[in-house]
C-alpha cells in the first residue's frame, strides 16, 4: 500500500466513485478491496471526514466512514462533506453488514442484498418516516433511486450470474492473502447459520445461542457455499432491528417484498442517488450476534468491486490551471489557483463560482 507521506498525483476532481461504510470493519473490508491505494490528500477546511483513496475496478475510489456513530444522520453529514470535497463524484454507494428478512428468497447468513426499485419504492424505504392515523401508520416521503447507469449495470450483472458465479468467493480469497489480519473476515462454518422461529425469543444475558432450545429452530435446505446476491428493497431506519415479531410486522405494514434492514441508506438517499450493497450478518431477530459480521462485510465489499467492473471509469473535468491577476489598487501582482469548475467573470474584478470551487491566494 502507498504511503501518506508519497505524492498523490490525482486531485480532488479525479475521484468519480464514493463509497460509504458505517462502521471500521465495514470500511476495511472494502480498503483491502483495493486494487491499489492512494496516498492522501490534504483535507479541505471545513471537512472533518478522513477518507481512503485508491482505485477499484480502474475507478478512482474514495472510502469514507462514519465517526464511530451510526444512522442516517451520521451519514447523511458524511456524505455532504464528502460531496463538497470531492466534486466529481458521480457514482455513490453504500456497502456494509444488515439484517436479513429470512421468509424473502430464502436469505441467509452471507449472502448480499443489492437495492433495486421493487413495487412502489426505489430501492429504498425509511420505514420509520410517517404518522401515525387511526387504524395503522402510514408511510411519508420517497427515497432516491439508483441512478439508471446503476440499475442497468446490476441488472447486466444479475444476468451474467445465470450462467456463471459471481467474483465474491475470488475477491474475498484475494483479501485474505494480503495479510495476517484478516482471519475475522473468514467465512463462519454453515452450522453456525441457525434460524428460529419469529416467537423464540433468545435466552436472555447469553451472548451465543448455545442455550437457546434447538427444537425452536426452522429447518432449512442446506447453507449455499457460495453467497447468493439478492436484488430488492432495503429498509432503513434509526433503530437496531432486533426482534422478529418486530421485523415480520414492519414487513407487513410495508406491504412490500423486503429482504433487509439497516440504519444508515436513509440518510444518504435523500439527498443523493446511490446504490446500497449489504451483506447479511443477522436475522434482525433477538439472536443476533457478531459471527458473520465480518464475512458479510467483506461479500459486501467484493459485490460492489464486481459491480464496479460492469461501468466504465468516468472522465473527470481538466485539472485547473493557475491564473495571475493584477491588482489595479497597488499594482500588486496576486498569483492565484482556481479549481473546479463553474468560474464566471461578473464584472467589476468579481468572479461567481460554482460547486466544488477551490480559489488558492499567495
Amino acid at each position: 500500500m502507498a504511503q501518506d507521506q508519497a505524492r498523490n498525483e490525482n486531485t480532488y476532481e479525479t475521484y468519480t466513485v464514493a463509497i460509504v461504510c458505517a462502521i471500521e470493519f465495514e470500511m476495511s473490508a472494502v480498503r483491502y478491496m483495493l486494487d491499489e491505494e492512494h496516498p492522501r490528500l490534504p483535507n479541505r477546511p471545513g471537512d472533518p471526514n478522513r477518507y481512503i483513496l485508491g482505485q477499484l475496478s480502474g475507478h478512482n475510489t474514495v472510502v469514507a466512514w462514519l465517526p464511530w456513530s451510526q444512522g442516517k444522520s451520521a451519514a447523511a453529514m458524511v456524505a455532504a462533506n464528502l460531496d463538497r470535497t470531492f466534486p466529481s463524484i458521480e457514482r455513490r454507494f453504500l456497502t456494509g453488514i444488515g439484517g436479513g428478512v429470512p421468509q424473502s428468497h430464502d436469505v441467509r447468513l452471507g449472502d448480499v442484498v443489492v437495492s433495486m426499485p421493487e413495487g412502489r419504492h426505489g430501492g429504498l424505504v425509511q420505514y420509520d418516516l410517517g404518522k401515525d392515523i387511526d387504524g395503522g401508520f402510514r408511510l411519508k416521503g420517497f427515497l432516491a433511486a439508483p441512478s439508471t447507469e446503476l440499475r442497468s449495470a446490476v441488472c447486466e450483472m444479475k444476468s451474467d450470474h445465470r450462467v456463471n458465479d459471481s467474483k465474491i468467493k475470488q475477491f474475498i480469497t484475494a483479501m485474505l492473502q494480503k495479510g495476517s489480519g484478516f482471519g475475522d473476515y473468514r467465512r463462519p462454518p454453515s452450522e453456525s447459520d441457525v434460524l428460529f422461529k419469529a416467537d423464540y425469543s433468545h435466552v436472555l444475558n447469553k451472548r451465543t445461542c448455545e442455550q437457546c432450545d434447538p427444537k425452536q429452530t426452522i429447518r432449512r435446505p442446506h447453507h449455499r457455499d457460495s453467497p447468493k446476491i439478492h436484488y430488492g428493497l432495503i429498509a432503513s431506519g434509526d433503530k437496531v432491528m432486533r426482534s422478529a415479531a418486530k421485523r415480520d410486522e414492519e414487513v407487513r405494514n410495508l406491504g412490500e417484498d423486503v429482504l433487509c434492514f439497516e440504519m444508515e441508506a436513509a440518510g444518504l438517499a435523500t439527498e443523493f442517488s446511490c446504490l446500497v450493497v449489504r451483506g447479511i450478518s443477522d436475522y434482525a431477530d433477538s439472536h443476533k450476534n457478531d459471527a458473520w459480521q465480518h464475512y458479510a462485510a467483506a461479500a459486501a465489499a467484493a459485490c460492489t468491486k464486481e459491480i464496479l467492473t460492469y461501468l466504465d471509469p468516468a472522465t473527470p473535468p481538466p485539472a485547473a490551471t493557475p491564473v495571475s491577476l493584477d491588482s489595479s489598487e497597488n499594482g500588486a501582482r496576486i498569483s492565484a489557483s482556481f479549481s473546479g469548475y463553474g468560474i464566471q467573470n461578473v464584472g467589476s474584478g468579481n468572479f461567481s463560482v460554482g460547486r466544488g470551487v477551490h480559489i488558492g491566494q499567495r
